[in-house]
């Protein structure tokens, strides 16, 4: 910004000019007298002043913000291509469909839900699935937080096991039938809730047993736990942990790190946990570092364990165990962002889930990823497969 200084000389004795011979007077009239003159440099200051603040100043300087770099939306080894996979965020987007669901009281009490008009209620994409007239009674799940498996905390509310001993991981995972002598395969998409237009997608072109996965930092974050939760999904909470590249390579705001003391990785995870409801574990966010820390590990697994959640991880953290429900991804589907590519990743699920009953994969919200993904779940079926949620693959190790 140009600075604007102005400068106030003694007043001279006389207004003549310096050179007595002069003829020529300066046209100062009622400037002429210092104090006028002096009031009125000042006034010109300030007004130029707040002409520059407005026309560079910041409206929302000083409001707290998260800024994630796009290198951050995906793992430290992201696949080529990545960057321009992401779809841009524009204003303005198109509206929602028909449909509505209710919020829960928690997303109408954030301030920073999703913008639905001032409206109760939250309308999803113009998916035929979606329609009013069907409603969400089939496929829907119970809208969170369910009654008894919450508890205040420093930072907001928290999940916990009710008083009948029924957990977050019960309640809120999605309920899964095995077919008797068919093979399952699961499988998480993930980073949704930063990019509207991708997270829409996500929960309603998929099928509900496609189990989706949610960055804490998302704006309007209980809102889009609802929305998903009435199509039928499932969801996971990601956790920011510390990669062995950090701080080049920053998850963000309450990293979990490899050497943090016991009372700080707590603090922080609560504080990820306190982000919404609804969710029946959480899934690493990078965390190449942290996983491979013994004592961090045996923190972080302390708290889920007490609070009833399951721990899904990318496959990064498959030596694992910690005694809470676990599951990790046996591939990654797109780590290339070539449909080709991407349907080969999920072809090798079908075979390892045909050889071993079951398998679980991974991937982005990547616009590539979900059209090849939906394509993928409806001929699951003809080929004797069973698409089931991730949570049905954890077990206790």
């Amino acid at each position: 910004m140009t600075a604007i200084r102005a400068t106030f000389a003694k007043p001279r004795p006389s207004l003549e000019p310096a050179d007595p011979s002069s003829s020529r007077r300066l046209p100062l009239g009622p400037f002429a007298n210092p104090v006028v003159g002096s009031v009125t440099a000042a006034a010109f200051f300030a007004v130029c002043a707040a002409a520059l603040v407005s026309l560079t100043g910041n409206p929302k300087a000083g409001a707290p913000v998260v800024r994630l770099s796009l290198a951050h939306l995906v793992a430290t080894s992201a696949p080529p291509g990545w960057r321009e996979a992401l779809p841009g965020e524009t204003a303005g987007e198109a509206p929602y469909g028909a449909a509505t669901v209710p919020l829960s009281e928690t997303s109408l009490s954030d301030a920073q839900s999703i913008d639905n008009g001032g409206s109760a209620f939250i309308t999803i994409s113009g998916d035929t699935r979606f329609d009013s007239a069907e409603g969400f009674g089939g496929a829907g799940l119970p809208q969170a937080p369910i009654a008894g498996l919450f508890a205040q905390g420093p930072s907001g509310m928290l999940p916990v096991i009710g008083p009948d001993g029924r957990s977050p991981f019960d309640a809120y995972a999605r309920p899964a039938t095995a077919a008797a002598g068919k093979p399952h395969v699961a499988l998480i998409i993930g980073g949704l809730g930063l990019n509207s237009k991708t997270t829409r997608e996500a929960i309603s072109s998929l099928p509900p047993e496609v189990t989706l996965s949610f960055v804490p930092y998302a704006d309007g974050l209980q809102g889009w736990i609802d929305m998903a939760r009435a199509a039928g999904h499932e969801v996971l909470l990601e956790t920011p942990m510390e990669p062995k590249d950090y701080p080049d390579n920053d998850p963000g705001p309450n990293t979990l790190m490899a050497d943090g003391q016991a009372q700080e990785t707590t603090q922080r995870l609560d504080w990820v946990l306190s982000r919404a409801a609804g969710y029946f574990g959480v899934t690493n966010y990078l965390g190449s570092k942290f996983v491979q820390s013994p004592a961090a590990m045996a923190i972080f697994e302390g708290e889920l364990k007490q609070r009833g959640l399951a721990f899904i991880d990318d496959g990064s953290a498959a030596h694992v165990g910690g005694g809470v429900p676990r599951a990790s991804a046996d591939r990654i589907v797109d780590d290339q962002l070539d449909g080709g590519a991407i349907d080969a990743q999920l072809a090798a699920l079908e075979t390892q889930a045909s050889r071993g009953g079951q398998a679980l994969g991974s991937g982005f919200a990547y616009p590539i990823t979900l059209q090849e993904v939906a394509k993928w779940t409806g001929g699951l079926q003809a080929k004797g497969i069973q698409l089931t949620p991730a949570s049905a693959i954890a077990t206790r190790r």
